[in-house]
């Protein structure tokens, strides 16, 4: 049964919100971005690497396309990285993802992709609510995390852009997985090159939990490769936008049942807002 893309979406956000949950409880210092990219490499990747050399009918485009969201990921998690290291997860990852609006405006320029008034509107409406959340933080007055905040947000316009050209030479979701494990090989090994420069060491001294590091290895790769498979049939900066649902998720259950009570009204609000802008961007 073929899978459709507004089930992948779904998918993908459940498996968002379960790993950043359990991220959350995790120590900074151990490094987890580091821990759940081996614990995918070890578990996911070879899979999917398998499906890039058996099924895909390699070319010099495609090579590109590979070559470029390669190096957007590496981007990515060294700029998230730096984030985390001067500001919260809650100041820096809704920054990060406000990129759909960016995705848009790219994609209409480079791709010729066309979004009806409402799905412009419901982007608009969405990213302000991911900046509502963000500033929730009371961490904004930190204005070293920002650049790399937003070098991270650049990053995933980059990427989210270069896998939509290229999902279209990947016929099964298992070359998805593949194309997107190299980037996070990759970026696996940067992240260990600033270890080896900061630390002295090519692995954190700390470790996660074993529950982190499995769950947190199966959902980061495989939930973006979810979001690469709804991009086949949907516009990229809709599938990206869709997926923030997670971020609404995530902040209820954090408020109702984990009890963290700061700053509550604004990121009601703010959950509110990004839900409205998803509601007009489905209408659209």
């Amino acid at each position: 049964m073929t899978l459709e893309p507004e089930i992948a979406v779904v998918l993908s956000v459940m498996m968002h919100v379960t790993w950043n949950l359990i991220a959350r409880y995790q120590s900074s210092r151990a490094f987890p971005l580091w821990w759940v990219l081996l614990a995918h490499l070890i578990m996911v990747a070879p899979w999917g690497f398998w499906a890039l050399i058996t099924e895909v009918h390699w070319n010099l485009t495609f090579a590109l396309l590979l070559l470029i969201s390669a190096s957007a990921n590496v981007i990515y998690f060294l700029g998230l990285r730096q984030a985390y290291h001067h500001a919260p997860v809650p100041l820096v990852y809704p920054l990060v993802r406000s990129s759909p609006l960016l995705i848009a405006i790219w994609s209409v320029l480079l791709f010729g992709e066309t979004l009806g008034i409402w799905a412009w509107a419901g982007i608009i409406v969405s990213v302000a609510g991911l900046l509502i959340l963000a500033f929730s933080s009371g961490s904004a007055n930190d204005k070293r995390a920002l650049p790399w905040a937003m070098t991270a947000m650049l990053a995933t316009s980059v990427y989210s852009l270069s896998d939509k050209a290229a999902v279209s030479s990947l016929n099964s979701f298992s070359a998805i997985v593949g194309f997107i494990s190299v980037g996070y090989f990759c970026s696996w090994l940067a992240l260990s090159v600033l270890l080896v420069r900061q630390t002295g060491d090519w692995r954190p001294r700390t470790g996660i939990s074993p529950l982190a590091m499995f769950t947190g290895g199966l959902c980061i790769g495989l939930a973006y490769a979810l979001v690469v498979f709804a991009m086949k049939q949907m516009p990229s900066a809709v599938v990206v936008a869709y997926s923030n649902a997670g971020i609404i998720v995530a902040s209820v259950i954090s408020i109702l049942f984990l009890r963290e009570r700061w700053a509550w009204k604004q990121r009601v609000l703010a959950a509110m807002i990004i839900l409205i802008g998803i509601i007009m961007i489905y209408r659209g």
